[in-house]
């Protein structure tokens, strides 16, 4: 189901809660609303919808791809940059890595272990961050 985005910064600033198994269906969500905003939108977090949970949707050369409770446990080559996001208004500069190697779990709920570089690198940084709360 394609949901609204999640405007509210108090909300954007909680850190979410660990996904489980159950929350299959607000990754659903995840895709459905990141397909419909695929002209200004590259990746999602599932508190940018209004759920509380460590979900990202983030769009790869390769397609879609969802990760639960996603965690960077190595970067490298940090670099300057500017983003935007569609829960605010603008752009900010933030600090981002080039290269990240990234823990999660697939859709299947078995842990994952990958490397991501540059652009993609950059996208599942900005949706980590919303999962703690963070806002560029």
């Amino acid at each position: 189901m394609i949901r609204e985005i999640n405007h509210d910064i108090f909300f954007l600033q909680q850190p979410s809660q660990r996904a489980t198994a159950q929350d299959k269906p607000h990754a659903q969500d995840l895709l459905d609303t990141l397909q419909a905003n695929q002209e200004r939108c590259v990746g999602l977090a599932a508190n940018m919808i209004g759920v509380q949970k460590q979900i990202i949707a983030i769009q790869t050369p390769a397609g879609p791809v969802v990760m639960y409770n996603p965690k960077i446990v190595k970067k490298e080559n940090p670099y300057e940059t500017e983003e935007g996001c569609l829960s605010l208004v603008g752009v900010r500069p933030t600090i981002r890595y080039q290269k990240i190697e990234v823990v999660y779990f697939n859709d299947q709920f078995k842990k994952q272990r990958a490397t991501f570089t540059d652009f993609t690198a950059q996208i599942i940084q900005h949706e980590i961050d919303h999962c703690k709360g963070i806002l560029i």
